[in-house]
């Protein structure tokens, strides 16, 4: 960036602070002396001042009442059960691998949070989640990326997405652990776009000397960052066409799974999801449905308590289509999200935010502007939802006990390779750890050619590797 241009865009700045009548953060740049107020307003160009007052401005003008909507349960391709079903998943697993192989999909994962939930400083990527190894979600779904490549002969491409917080950290845990066997060159970063947060009144607030207090722009921000960083259309450049997308805290994720990729392709899908049932009508899982004629996924905090609650005549719920945050994305897809301007609905939320003042921490109310993933879905010309079982793709880490915990998790992984230990003709001690990397085998079909366990007892813990 030019002398010229920086100093342009640093007046800018103090123009739209008057222009909103943020007063009180002109008066903190001009009580710093000059290398200060550089260092204070090149943090500032960096974020969309007029996107946030604009969504603040939305939001406090907006009609309360809502409008008519029209939910259904949408249509989802369950698991298979007739010889026609069956057929159809053999030939998605044909076309996903016949996809896979000719060089045209990429995987992006979601990792911008921090482990601070868990009781972890760092990176969520960089904890520590497999049952006998230690190994990191970062290592698991690298190793994962390995063996794909090697099974299917291709190249794939990871982009992994990181946060103002977490970024430097994340790429030096990827460079001191040799980027655990990748080419450094297959692996793209990029950072979630970030926010001011604003008081309830609409200001402004001061972090510290240097900064405000901001907020990232949701995980929907990371189609949109994706865009502006030049990846999207370098990947489209290269001849890629899909994306596959998954957060980071589900160590049960498989990582372009053939037959969900390749229902995608069969189905002419923009954006394909992965769903689980519901465990019961209580947990907090955002639900697969048909919203006024296009297929959606509403936030259960969001969605009224009659459809949560709502089962049929044999006591089944009927909106059971649980929300996995697993997708595949047609690339033509996000790139059209972003033709004229960022497409996504944004959300306001209150938060409680830390903030010191006079020397003291204070804990006040702030709003911040967010995008959820899931709303590209009605965006798209076709949409495509995938049952897949629970225990075999779905244990996310969210809280440092209890449910969905690194416990939890670990006890899901160890009982999926049990299975695959069993459906090998071993016989396993239920109390003992089991682990298997991706790179030994990616699900149980790989492990069952190659481990023969006709008559082995497996009675201590035990780990498979590469």
């Amino acid at each position: 960036m030019t002398e010229e241009r920086e100093l342009r865009l640093k007046n800018d700045i103090i123009k739209k602070l008057k222009v909103y009548n943020q007063n009180h953060i002109i008066e903190h740049i001009n009580r710093l002396n000059e290398k200060e107020k550089d260092v204070f307003l090149n943090n500032l160009t960096y974020l969309d001042i007029d996107l946030v007052f604009k969504l603040y401005s939305n939001f406090k003008n907006q009609n309360k009442e809502k409008g008519d909507f029209y939910i259904t349960p949408a249509h989802v391709i369950t698991l298979p059960k007739t010889e026609d079903e069956l057929a159809f998943r053999d030939k998605a697993k044909r076309a996903g691998e016949k996809t896979i192989r000719e060089n045209k999909v990429a995987v992006l994962i979601v990792a911008g949070g921090q482990g601070t939930r868990l009781g972890f400083e760092g990176p969520k990527g960089t904890f520590k989640i497999s049952p006998v190894k230690g190994k990191s979600f970062f290592q698991l779904f690298s190793e994962q990326l390995i063996a794909l490549s090697k099974k299917y002969s291709a190249r794939i491409p990871l982009i992994i997405m990181t946060s103002e917080e977490n970024d430097y950290d994340t790429r030096n845990f990827f460079y001191e652990n040799d980027y655990f066997g990748l080419e450094k060159d297959r692996i793209l970063f990029f950072k979630q776009g970030m926010l001011p947060s604003l008081t309830l009144s609409g200001d402004l607030i001061l972090k510290g000397k240097y900064e405000l207090a901001t907020n990232p722009d949701g995980h929907g921000g990371s189609l949109k960052a994706i865009h502006e960083s030049g990846i999207l259309e370098k990947l489209i450049s290269l001849g890629y066409s899909e994306l596959f997308y998954c957060q980071i805290d589900n160590p049960l994720v498989k990582i372009l799974d053939p037959v969900f990729l390749g229902y995608h392709i069969l189905t002419g899908s923009e954006v394909s999801t992965k769903v689980v049932r519901r465990r019961n009508i209580e947990e907090k899982v955002g639900v697969y449905i048909n919203l006024n004629g296009k297929d959606a996924i509403i936030e259960y905090s969001d969605m009224d308590k009659a459809y949560m609650e709502a089962v049929d005549e044999e006591g089944k719920i009927v909106y059971w289509a649980g929300n996995t945050a697993i997708h595949a994305f047609s690339l033509n897809f996000i790139k059209r999200l972003n033709d004229h301007g960022f497409a996504l609905p944004y959300h306001r939320a209150k938060k409680k935010l830390e903030i010191e003042i006079m020397n003291s921490i204070n804990e006040t109310d702030v709003l911040k502007f967010e995008t959820f993933v899931f709303d590209a879905i009605p965006f798209a010309k076709k949409a495509c939802a995938v049952e897949v079982l629970r225990e075999e793709e779905f244990s996310p880490v969210k809280n440092k006990e209890g449910v969905d915990s690194p416990e939890t998790a670990q006890k899901d992984m160890i009982l999926m390779f049990k299975k695959w230990l069993e459906s090998a003709g071993a016989r396993v001690n239920p109390d003992i750890k089991i682990e298997i990397s991706p790179i030994y085998a990616l699900d149980c079909q790989d492990f069952v050619k190659r481990f023969k366990g006709i008559g082995v007892i497996i009675d201590k813990d035990i780990y498979f590797g590469d």
